[in-house]
């Protein structure tokens, strides 16, 4: 048993409302610049409908994952060695421009420099590309809304594999939001697929990055990943993807994408697996065994044996402890309610999915009945074998079982606490139906509906003995180049090529100092006590009133005067 530490992620879709303000700040934080426009490290789909790039789930295209060869043997759908070597030089294999969107802007030059006239000037849309103008007809998530629709419901992959009854039917049952990051997958097709070895998977937590130093330009990568979140920047010819915000997940603060999410959906923390048995587990021969496959490679972080495995592996003990504390842990292997997305790529991802429950309340609500009746719910869920079949589609290479037991235990979970919101003694046989416990149901309600932040994101930090080590990765891996997001950058005193070629490097930043300082910005004590009431601390403000020290005080505008000034001032 070799126990490696895992950094994942859970989103409860059942709470995605499908604003983007992830896909916003995601842009705003990693690919705000030149050469990236049409790149979003995350984005919200509608499901059903073609995703970002267009029908990406389409791998006798794309050729994208992992198969099992004739042998049963473990390899890349795209090919080995020898199709790489040959095709090395044009890659027939990746998405266009026109299966992402050609990015726009709009001329607003023209309205604030246009002369008084009849009509009002127009804000022409411009390619930014090209630069020229142009008719905007596709973009990341222009489908949005429609999924359910006839014009877009044929272009969905996913229902090529459900019978017409279903397809002719599917747009009276519902829609649901999909976001989407890099999985950051235990067996990263990406990284097999780098000719140059550029992107690799951290072994402190997992994370899958690009070395900006060794990558060039390939694009091997962007065919080898099936979700297609690896993407090329035009501008500088290197791979970008989601670094899941690695400088921030190395002090202990979430995500971009989950810091800012509006629905509180996201969930953030740390798995220990067995690394030994990665391979065996993406060799599985089923694809509907997959998901249970990659459950069991999961370990215990409670049981003993696994405690003891991690430590002589080095890992510290807080990060142990995390891991015990982990919603992750909770929600795929206690509770049982999240699931992975597309298992059969056979790239064991680690970002997993709670599919949604609101659409079949909606349906039994819409009927007159009880919508929170354990009896109505259970049926509806039997009764909605269309939306089960694709969610199936989605999270279990089709095998409806484990998704039906989600459903019902989320519904379960609904009508138990009912009950107790209402002051009525709970109905323990509602969480015996679905193998609970009153108790065990509570808990995860509780995960699901209440947790708080520092529940929802149980982050360990890194180690003051690892800060050097995690400079080292970061000035690798960051977008390190003027207007770059990285931690160093050609203006921060790092190399004079675009990518820290020199030799030198950039000028780290500490993980203890980066502590340090937000404990000196945060503290309600200043550095010098004597000055503390020239001091204003703005981060500890609530927003009511004025903060302390905005003002000076009474006593500071009329200082009293001493004893002996006010003898003297007596004195004729």
């Amino acid at each position: 048993m070799r126990v490696m530490a895992q950094m994942a992620m859970v989103m409860n879709l059942d709470k995605c409302i499908g604003c983007h303000t992830c896909s916003v700040t995601c842009k705003q934080a990693w690919t705000n610049r030149s050469g990236v426009e049409y790149v979003w490290f995350n984005n919200v789909e509608t499901r059903p409908g073609q995703g970002y790039p267009r029908r990406y789930e389409d791998q006798e295209r794309w050729r994208g994952g992992w198969t099992l060869n004739r042998r049963g043997r473990l390899a890349l759908k795209g090919g080995g060695r020898l199709r790489k070597l040959l095709t090395i030089f044009s890659n027939p294999k990746l998405p266009g421009i026109d299966d992402y969107y050609e990015p726009w802007t709009y001329d607003y030059e023209t309205l604030t420099s246009a002369p008084l006239q009849e009509h009002t000037p127009v804000a022409r849309p411009k390619s930014l590309l090209s630069g020229k103008d142009m008719k905007v007809s596709w973009s990341a998530n222009w489908d949005d809304d429609l999924g359910g629709s006839i014009d877009h419901l044929d272009k969905d992959v996913l229902l090529k594999d459900i019978s017409d009854k279903v397809k002719t039917e599917f747009d009276q049952t519902f829609m649901f939001y999909l976001p989407r990051i890099c999985e950051h997958c235990l067996n990263p097709s990406c990284a097999a697929s780098c000719p140059s070895g550029a992107i690799y998977k951290r072994t402190e937590d997992g994370i899958v990055l690009v070395d900006q130093d060794r990558c060039r330009g390939w694009r091997m990568c962007v065919s080898g990943c099936p979700y297609k979140k690896v993407y090329f920047n035009h501008r500088t010819g290197k791979a970008e993807k989601c670094t899941f915000c690695f400088p921030r997940v190395e002090v202990g603060i979430p995500t971009v994408c989950s810091e800012t999410c509006v629905g509180r959906l996201r969930y953030i923390g740390l798995m220990l697996y067995d690394a030994d048995k990665v391979l065996e587990a993406a060799s599985t021969p089923e694809d509907t065994d997959l998901y249970e496959a990659q459950r069991r490679v999961f370990l215990d972080p409670n049981d003993p044996r696994v405690v003891a495995a991690a430590e002589r592996e080095g890992i510290p003990g807080d990060w142990i402890e995390a891991a015990q504390r982990s919603p992750i842990h909770a929600l795929i292997n206690t509770y049982k309610v999240a699931l992975p997305l597309h298992p059969e790529y056979r790239t064991m991802p680690m970002v997993w999915y709670i599919p949604p429950l609101s659409p079949v309340v909606d349906v039994v609500r819409d009927t007159g009945h009880d919508a929170e009746d354990p009896g109505n719910l259970f049926a509806a869920i039997e009764a909605l074998r269309i939306p089960v079949e694709y969610l199936a589609e989605l999270f279990t290479a089709g095998d409806t079982a484990p998704v039906d037991a989600v459903l019902r235990r989320l519904a379960a979970m609904r009508s138990y606490m009912r009950d107790i919101n209402l002051g009525r003694d709970p109905d323990e046989t509602i969480p015996e139906g679905v193998g609970m416990s009153g108790e065990a149901m509570y808990d995860m309600y509780r995960l699901l509906a209440l947790a708080k932040y520092d529940e929802r994101y149980v982050i360990p930090t890194a180690h003051a003995e690892q800060a050097h080590g995690l400079e080292e990765l970061a000035t690798e891996c960051s977008l390190d180049y003027e207007g770059g997001p990285g931690m160093g950058g050609a203006g921060m005193g790092g190399g004079s090529g675009p990518f820290g070629e020199s030799s030198g490097g950039a000028n780290p930043i500490a993980v203890e100092n980066f502590h340090m300082l937000r404990q000196r910005q945060t503290s309600d004590s200043a550095v010098d006590p004597a000055d503390k009431h020239k001091r204003v601390n703005l981060l500890n403000w609530d927003g009511k009133g004025a903060p302390a020290g905005l003002f000076p005080t009474r006593e500071d505008r009329n200082p009293p005067a001493d004893s002996g000034d006010a003898e003297t001032e007596a004195k004729p």
